[in-house]
C-alpha cells in the first residue's frame, strides 16, 4: 500500500463506502483496508513511520495547554521531556487545541486532508487484456516511456488506467493520470500537467512552467499517464522529450491514435478483444476470449438475468465477430439489448454492417465496425436524444443535469424534456455518469463525442458555442458577484469542476471567432473574477487570457479598464512592476473615460500595493487610503474594500504600527466571520499571524499562520499559501524549530520561484526572511540547513499543507535493506527476482525493471533465501552460477 492507495481508501471510507466494497473496487484485501484506516499517514515505501503519542503523554499535554493556552511547542516538549518526531508532537498539539476550541474530537487528517489526485475508479469491470498487462509491465521495466496506440473505441484508456491500478505499488510517490481530451490549447498543455500533479497551481512568470514539472519529478518514482495526446502531438512530443531528459525515475505511458515520434517511446499497439480463446473450457464458455467475456459483463449489467449458455453463445461470438472485438463497439451494442435479445441484435447487426461497408471495402475493418455501432445507436436513439447527444458534445470536461437544461434545450429540445434523455443517453452508454460529493456529472468518451458533434452543422455550431460561452460567463459573473458571502466555497468549487469548460469557451470565443460580442463576454469573463487565479485557474494562466483578449484592440471602455487593473494586480503578484505599471497607467487613461467608480478604486488600490512592494511607504499609504475612500462610496463590493484592509494592514506591519494594522485585520475577520466567508478571512487571520510575529509573539504567529493555511486549504490559492508558508518559516526559526523552519523556507522559496519573484520582488520583505533564514542556518549548520531545505523545496502545496498542519512529514529516499536446483523450489516470479539478484541487482533496481515495489521485491528476496535454506544474497548468485553449470548446489 502507498500513499495513493492510503488517499484513496480514505476517500472511499468517508463517503460511507463498506470495508469490502473498498477492498474489491482497489483490488486488495480487507485486511489492508483495515490497517489504512487505522493507520494516521501512508506508509510509503520512501517515508518513515510516525509513532503514535501515548494516552499518558496526551493527558500531560492537555494539562499544560489548560493552564497556559499560547504554550510553545518548544516549552511542551521540553517539559514533558519529549524525545521523538518533533512533527508527531506538532500534530497531537494541534488536534487537541481544535478539540479545546471545537469541543468535538477532532478525528485527524483523514476528514481533512484532501485525497491526492490517482488513478480513476471505473463503475464496471475491467476484462480481458492479461497478456497485455504482462506484456506492458515488461516494457516499462526496460522502457521510460511506453505509447498505446490504436484507433478510437480500441480501449486505450482503460487499457492504461487498469494497467496503471495494477502497477501502483511499483511506484511509490504514485501513479498520475493527466486527461488531455478535452484540451483545445497547446500553450496549456504544461499548465494542465501541472494541475493534474496537484502542484496547486504551481506557475512561472520568470521561466517555463515546465520546469515546474521537472523540479517536481526530477527525483520521483512515478508513473505519469499522458492520456489522448493525438491531437496535440507535437507539444507532448516536446514535453515528454524534456521530462525524460530531466528526470532520473519518471516512467511514462501515453495514449495516442498517432505515434509521438521521439527517439525513447516504445510503441505499444493494442490489438482488439479477441473472440476465441483457443482453448477449450467447460461449456457454454468453452473456447470464448475476452470480447465474449466483456459482452457477457456489459449485457449482465443492462440485462441482470443475462449469462452466456449453450443456446445463445453463438449469438454471442457472432456480435463479437461483426464488431471485431472492439470494446467501445461492444459496449455500445450492448445498450441495445433491453429491447433486442442477443439474436435479434446478431441478425441485425450482420445485417447493418454487410450493408454499411459494402462502400468501404479499403478503409480499416475496425473504422468501419465502430462507424457502423455509433451510427447504429444514434439511428436507434429518438430524434431528442440524438439532438442532445450532439449538442452535449460542446462541453468539456463534463456536465450536469443543470448545464444541459441550460445549454442544449431550445423548442426542439424542451428544457423539461432534458433529464428524461440524458437517463436515455445514460442508459444507451453515450454518457457516462461519475458522482462526486453532492453532485452528478456526466460525460462522453471521446470518440462518442467526436461523432456527435460531427452531427452538428456549421450553424448549430456557432449556435451552441455562444450558449456555451454565455453559460460560463454567468457561472464566473454570478461566483464574482456572490464573492464575499457563505456561497464563496460553493462558487469556487463550481468553478473548479468547470475549467475545462471555461477554456473551451475562451478558446471558441478569442481564437475561433471574430464575434465582438463573444470576444467582450470572454472579457467579462477573465476580469469580473479578479480572484479567478484562486478557483482552478493559474496566475500564468489568467495573465495569458486577460493578454490575448487585450490584444484584440477593444474601445476604452470600463470592460477593457477593469481587465487592464485585473493585469495590472497579476504583474504585481508575479513581481513584475514595469510591466503592472504600463497596465495601470493605460487602466487609468481609460477611466478618465469610461469613469466607472469600482475601477477608479480598484486601480488606485492596485497601485498602492505595487508601491508597498517597492518600497515607496508614503505612496502606497496615500494611494491605498485614497482607494479605502472610495471602496466606502461603493457598498456592493465589500470583497474589494476587505482586500485592500488586507493590503493597507500588511503595509502598516512595516511601518511599526502594528495596533493600526490590527484593527483592519480585526475588521475583515469578524465581518468574514459574520457572512460565512473563508477566502478573505484566511487573508486576514494570516494579517494576524503577521503582527504577532512584528511583535515578536512567535506562538502566536504560527497558531495563526496555521489557521490561515487550514482556512484556504479549499481554495487553489497559491499567492497565499506560499505567503503564509514564510511566515511560518520565519516564525518557526523564533520558536526554536530550526530544522521546520528550514523545511518551510525552502517550500516558499520554491513556490515565489514557480509563479515569479521571491516575495513579490519586494526588497523589504526579503530582507525579514533574511534574517529569520540566518538564524535558522545557524542552529542547524549550514549541510543539515541545505538537507531540509532542498526537502521542503521538493513539496507541492498539499504536502506543505499537511506538514504545517501536522499530518505528513517530508519525504526522504530510503531503499529496502537489502542444496536444491532453484528452478525446482522458485516460483517463475520467484526465479525472476533471483535471477537479478545473482546479477548483483540491488532491490530497488530490480523493482524498477519489472516495475514492482521495493517492498514486493524484498519479500521475494526473503521467501528465495529461505526456499533456498540460505541466509545471504550472495549465496543467490552462487546458487545460479552452479545451476547454469549444471552442478549441485
Amino acid at each position: 500500500m502507498n500513499a495513493d492507495e492510503w488517499d484513496e481508501i480514505r476517500r472511499l471510507h468517508r463517503q460511507g463506502s463498506p470495508i469490502k466494497h473498498i477492498a474489491v473496487q482497489l483490488g486488495m484485501s480487507r485486511n489492508t483496508v483495515r490497517r489504512a484506516l487505522t493507520l494516521d499517514e501512508p506508509p510509503t515505501d520512501h517515508r518513515s513511520r510516525r509513532g503514535s503519542v501515548a494516552d499518558p503523554v496526551d493527558s500531560a499535554i492537555r494539562e499544560l495547554i489548560a493552564d497556559d493556552p499560547g504554550i510553545a511547542i518548544a516549552e511542551i516538549a521540553r517539559r514533558i521531556q519529549w524525545t521523538k518526531s518533533r512533527t508527531t508532537l506538532a500534530r497531537r498539539v494541534t488536534s487537541i487545541r481544535e478539540e479545546r476550541s471545537t469541543g468535538e474530537p477532532h478525528d485527524g487528517p483523514a476528514d481533512t486532508v484532501p485525497a491526492a489526485p490517482s488513478v480513476p475508479v471505473y463503475g464496471s469491470s475491467f476484462v480481458g487484456r492479461r497478456t497485455e498487462l504482462l506484456e506492458l509491465r515488461k516494457l516499462l521495466g526496460d522502457h521510460r516511456l511506453v505509447t498505446i496506440t490504436g484507433p478510437g473505441g480500441m480501449g486505450k484508456t482503460r487499457f492504461a488506467i487498469h494497467a496503471a491500478g495494477e502497477y501502483r505499488r511499483a511506484f511509490p510517490d504514485g501513479v498520475r493520470v493527466i486527461e488531455l481530451a478535452a484540451l483545445r490549447s497547446p500553450d496549456l498543455l504544461t499548465q494542465t500537467v501541472v494541475d493534474g500533479l496537484a502542484l496547486a497551481n504551481r506557475d512561472m512568470h520568470a521561466s517555463p512552467t515546465e520546469n515546474t514539472i521537472i523540479e517536481y519529478l526530477r527525483t520521483r518514482r512515478m508513473l505519469l499517464i499522458l492520456d489522448n495526446c493525438e491531437h496535440l502531438l507535437d507539444e507532448c512530443a516536446q514535453l515528454v522529450s524534456v521530462l525524460l531528459r530531466s528526470t532520473t525515475e519518471l516512467r511514462i505511458i501515453t495514449t495516442s491514435r498517432e505515434i509521438l515520434s521521439v527517439p525513447d517511446e516504445f510503441v505499444f499497439p493494442l490489438a482488439p478483444l479477441p473472440t476465441v480463446n483457443g482453448t477449450e473450457s467447460p461449456s457454454p464458455a468453452r473456447g470464448t476470449g475476452s470480447a465474449v467475456e466483456l459482452f457477457v459483463n456489459r449485457a449482465a449489467a443492462v440485462l441482470s438475468k443475462f449469462e452466456l449458455t449453450e443456446d445463445n453463445r453463438d449469438a454471442v461470438m457472432r456480435v463479437c465477430d461483426r464488431l471485431d472485438g472492439l470494446p467501445l463497439a461492444i459496449e455500445l451494442a450492448c445498450a441495445r439489448l433491453p429491447v433486442l435479445s442477443v439474436y435479434e441484435l446478431a441478425d441485425r447487426l450482420d445485417h447493418r454492417l454487410n450493408l454499411l461497408t459494402t462502400g468501404n471495402r479499403t478503409g480499416p475493418q475496425r473504422h468501419r465496425s465502430l462507424q457502423a455501432t455509433m451510427d447504429w445507436s444514434y439511428e436507434l436513439c429518438t430524434r431528442e436524444q440524438q439532438l442532445l447527444w450532439s449538442r452535449a458534445s460542446v462541453f468539456a470536461g463534463g456536465f450536469d443535469l443543470g448545464m444541459a437544461e441550460e445549454v442544449c434545450s431550445d423548442d426542439d429540445v424542451p428544457a423539461d424534456t432534458v433529464l428524461d434523455g440524458i437517463s436515455a443517453l445514460v442508459g444507451k452508454s453515450i454518457l457516462h455518469r461519475e458522482e462526486g460529493g453532492t453532485h452528478v456529472r456526466f460525460r462522453m468518451l471521446e470518440s462518442i463525442r467526436e461523432y456527435g458533434n460531427s452531427k452538428l452543422t456549421a450553424s448549430e455550431m456557432d449556435t451552441l458555442t455562444l450558449r456555451h460561452l454565455r453559460w460560463c460567463t454567468r457561472l464566473v459573473t454570478t461566483t464574482a458577484d456572490n464573492w464575499f458571502s457563505a456561497d464563496q466555497r460553493a462558487g469556487s468549487e463550481k468553478l473548479r469542476r468547470n475549467h475545462a469548460n471555461i477554456r473551451s469557451a475562451l478558446h471558441a470565443a478569442l481564437l475561433d471567432s471574430s464575434d465582438d460580442d463573444e470576444v467582450r463576454m470572454a472579457a467579462d469573463m477573465v476580469s469580473r473574477a479578479w480572484f479567478l487565479w484562486s478557483c482552478g485557474f493559474s496566475v500564468r494562466e489568467h495573465r495569458m487570457w486577460l493578454n490575448r483578449i487585450l490584444e484584440r484592440e477593444m474601445a476604452p471602455t470600463a470592460t477593457r479598464g477593469r481587465m487592464l487593473v485585473n493585469l495590472g494586480l497579476v504583474q504585481t503578484l508575479q513581481g513584475d512592476r514595469e510591466s503592472a505599471d504600463s497596465a495601470l497607467t493605460e487602466a487609468s487613461a481609460v477611466n478618465l473615460t469610461a469613469d466607472d467608480a469600482i475601477t477608479g478604486a480598484f486601480t488606485a488600490d492596485v497601485m498602492g500595493l505595487k508601491a508597498f512592494f517597492a518600497g515607496d511607504f508614503d505612496e502606497a499609504e496615500r494611494r491605498l487610503t485614497a482607494a479605502l475612500e472610495m471602496y466606502e462610496e461603493i457598498p456592493d463590493r465589500e470583497d474589494l474594500a476587505h482586500t485592500l484592509r488586507v493590503h493597507l494592514g500588511m503595509l502598516y506591519c512595516f511601518t511599526d504600527e502594528t495596533a493600526r494594522a490590527t484593527e483592519l485585520f480585526e475588521t475583515v475577520n469578524e465581518r468574514a466571520i459574520a457572512v460565512g466567508e473563508s477566502w478573505l478571512r484566511s487573508y486576514a487571520v494570516y494579517g494576524l499571524g503577521l503582527v504577532a510575529l512584528m511583535n515578536e509573539e512567535f506562538e502566536d504567529a504560527l497558531r495563526l499562520g496555521s489557521e490561515s493555511l487550514r482556512l484556504r486549504r479549499d481554495f487553489d490559492d497559491v499567492v497565499g499559501t506560499t505567503l503564509v508558508t514564510d511566515l511560518l518559516g520565519w516564525a518557526e526559526a523564533e520558536a526554536g524549530s530550526a530544522e521546520r523552519s528550514a523545511v518551510l523556507l525552502g517550500a516558499a522559496s520554491s513556490m515565489w520561484e514557480s509563479f515569479g519573484m521571491q516575495l513579490y520582488g519586494s526588497s523589504h520583505w526579503v530582507e525579514q526572511r533574511t534574517r529569520f533564514e540566518k538564524q535558522a542556518r545557524k542552529a542547524l549548520g549550514d549541510d543539515q540547513f541545505e538537507k531540509c531545505h532542498t526537502s521542503g523545496a521538493a513539496m507541492s502545496v498539499s504536502e506543505i499543507t499537511g506538514f504545517v498542519l501536522g499530518e505528513s512529514v517530508p519525504s526522504g529516499d530510503t531503499a529496502p535493506a537489502g542444496g536444491t536446483r532453484p528452478e525446482d523450489v522458485l516460483s517463475p516470479r520467484e526465479q525472476e527476482v533471483a535471477t537479478h539478484v545473482a546479477a548483483g541487482m540491488t532491490n530497488k533496481e530490480i523493482a524498477a525493471k519489472l516495475v514492482l515495489s521495493p517492498r514486493t521485491v524484498e519479500g521475494h528476496v526473503e521467501h528465495i533465501l529461505e526456499k533456498l535454506g540460505m541466509s545471504r544474497r550472495h549465496e543467490i548468485a552462487a546458487a545460479f552460477a552452479h545451476a547454469e553449470r549444471g552442478t549441485p548446489s
